[in-house]
């Protein structure tokens, strides 16, 4: 039996400070309580990566890999620390998957809904041939985005943190003729309303 391809999984993340992480969520959390809350969600995003068991798998820090989280978690998960590089959202998706000189898929710590299923079933996305994989979220965004070669054009001047940034990304799929598939549809965590859902689909066990 043949070893599937590789596929690897590189995850973007921010340190579990106080004023940088989940920032949204502060209103209803506090600053110690959103900042908690992210190091829960990466520890989560690390764990389920490893579990999909697809490829290697790279944990881009920001403001660097210096925080005890990332260090902790390498540690334990052995999983590779990365800087995420300078620039926006697009850029240092891109950057990742150019690190990764194969196919690759790249996700934030915001989704806990992402499953290690998910994970595997973008895989076979690409390893069935692919261009691209896409799992989009409920608020007009995505929660993982690969593709078997970079695709600069899929991260150039996207409006991010807008309603627009799947309907965007698909419109640039289109016009670069590349065949892609959205395995599933999630939602994430941003906004206070959102950790009531957490409760209802059996996620409050992250809430600490």
């Amino acid at each position: 039996m043949s070893i599937p391809e590789p596929v690897a999984i590189a995850i973007l993340a921010k340190a579990p400070l106080p004023g940088l992480a989940k920032t949204r969520l502060a209103p209803a959390l506090g600053t110690d309580g959103a900042a908690a809350l992210q190091a829960r969600f990466i520890e989560r995003t690390v764990a389920t990566a490893r579990a999909a068991a697809i490829g290697p798998v790279t944990l881009w820090a920001a403001p660097d890999q210096n925080h005890p989280a990332f260090q902790t978690l390498s540690a334990l998960l052995g999983v590779t620390l990365a800087r995420q590089p300078a620039g926006d959202l697009g850029a240092r998706m891109l950057a990742a998957i150019e690190a990764a000189q194969g196919p690759a898929l790249v996700i934030g710590t915001d989704c806990p809904a992402l499953t290690a299923e998910h994970l595997i079933a973008a895989a076979a996305v690409l390893r069935d041939g692919c261009d691209a994989v896409v799992i989009p979220v409920e608020d007009g965004g995505y929660a993982l985005i690969g593709s078997r070669k970079p695709q600069p054009a899929l991260f150039e001047g996207v409006p991010w943190s807008t309603a627009n940034v799947m309907a965007e990304t698909r419109r640039r799929l289109r016009a670069a003729r590349l065949v892609w598939r959205e395995p599933a549809r999630l939602w994430d965590v941003d906004e206070p309303a959102d950790l009531a859902r957490m409760h209802r689909a059996g996620l409050a066990s992250l809430m600490g």
